[in-house]
């Protein structure tokens, strides 16, 4: 008798709450890993900005060691 007192709640718990509670868990991880956070957009475009002047410096010593060394490619292709 004891132990029909300690299965019908676990399987109540088994059939209805665990499912139920699994699906609004997953559903919930999914809404939250769909997009950036405004934090993560702003950290995102300063670093798309530091690429862009790292990416104009590089070219601009490119041009100036195609200027003064023409041949520097070679040496470290």
């Amino acid at each position: 008798m004891s132990s029909f007192f300690i299965a019908l709640p676990l399987l109540a718990f088994c059939i209805f709450v665990a499912p139920l509670w699994l699906w609004l868990h997953y559903r919930s991880k999914k809404n939250t890993s769909g997009s950036l956070s405004q934090e993560d957009h702003q950290r995102l475009q300063v670093l798309s900005n530091k690429a862009e002047t790292m990416h104009t410096r590089v070219e601009t010593l490119e041009r100036i060691l195609d200027a003064e060394a023409p041949n520097w490619r070679r040496r470290y292709e």
